[in-house]
């Protein structure tokens, strides 16, 4: 489920973390869902452990997801403000984007018009 870019120069745990962001903001993993161990993860996706638990470290910072001990790791309760942010975040830089366009000199309506083609 989770697609890591070995190529990319984004670290490979911050893949981890933007992918089970995004999968959260898209509702394919739901609040309480239970999801792969460390141990699972690392081996299905053949790296360190380590570096799955500094993922899952972050992603427990931002309260996206919670560890039960000897219960394993869930999608927390209120994923609502992560939807939330995300899309703020997403529309703040789509806004940002037509900002530069129309100090380019392109009109929204041609900005628009050229989206939904």
């Amino acid at each position: 489920m989770i697609n890591i870019d070995y190529t990319s120069r984004t670290p490979i745990y911050e893949q981890i973390v933007n992918e089970i962001e995004r999968y959260v903001t898209l509702g394919v993993l739901k609040p309480n869902q239970k999801i792969e161990s460390v141990r699972e993860l690392a081996s299905n996706l053949g790296i360190n452990p380590n570096t799955v638990k500094k993922a899952y470290d972050e992603l427990e910072r931002r309260k996206v997801i919670a560890t039960i001990s000897t219960k394993g790791t869930f999608i927390a309760d209120d994923t609502k403000s992560l939807t939330e942010l995300k899309i703020s975040e997403k529309l703040g830089i789509i806004k940002a984007e037509i900002s530069e366009l129309q100090k380019l000199g392109i009109s929204k309506d041609d900005i628009f018009k050229n989206l939904m083609k």
